[in-house]
């Protein structure tokens, strides 16, 4: 599957802008770790792109979110590698994240989250206006995006990236398509 035929697949499955969005920044930083680890930026993007593509289907029942994106994924013949990173993002199953890629898509679900709650809370509501420390502050911030999971963020470590590294990483990525996501 290509990029663009992931694009419409996740186009068809997730209505909501927000959702959209939200899968864009996710594979946006999923190819900046990618680039970073000497990995598939195509393989980790299309992860990134179709991680949530259940997500309206399962919203009220967690314990089928992940596990039936995944198993739409496997049927539409997508790498295994890419399968088992969707099915492990989700930790209400306890799936072991083995791969790097299933490690990755952990930590940077959440992670979207906290950066475009620090462009939203920027007077000029842009993800230019960002920088590492600042993302810092607000993540140690306990009121600050509560649904931004910190120990799930935190995951990083297990990239053997420090949260300063994990941050810089995908600010920039989100930042190359600052466009797309009107921040």
């Amino acid at each position: 599957m290509n990029r663009n035929e992931a694009l419409e697949l996740m186009e068809k499955h997730l209505t909501n802008v927000n959702l959209r969005k939200h899968s864009l920044s996710v594979e946006a930083v999923m190819r900046g770790l990618a680039a970073h680890f000497g990995e598939d930026q195509e393989l980790w993007g299309l992860a990134g792109l179709l991680h949530d593509i259940d997500y309206e289907e399962t919203k009220d029942d967690p314990a089928r979110h992940s596990l039936v994106g995944g198993e739409m994924l496997e049927k539409l013949g997508l790498p295994a590698e890419v399968v088992s990173a969707v099915k492990a993002h989700n930790d209400y199953h306890g799936i072991p994240r083995e791969s790097l890629m299933d490690k990755a898509l952990y930590a940077t679900d959440p992670l979207t989250g906290l950066v475009v709650a620090g462009a939203l809370i920027r007077p000029e509501k842009k993800l230019a206006v960002l920088d590492v420390p600042f993302l810092i502050n607000r993540f140690h911030e306990k009121s600050f995006a509560r649904g931004a999971r910190r120990e799930t963020i935190l995951a990083c470590g297990e990239l053997g990236l420090s949260l300063e590294e994990f941050l810089g990483i995908g600010l920039e990525a989100m930042q190359g398509i600052a466009a797309e996501l009107g921040l």
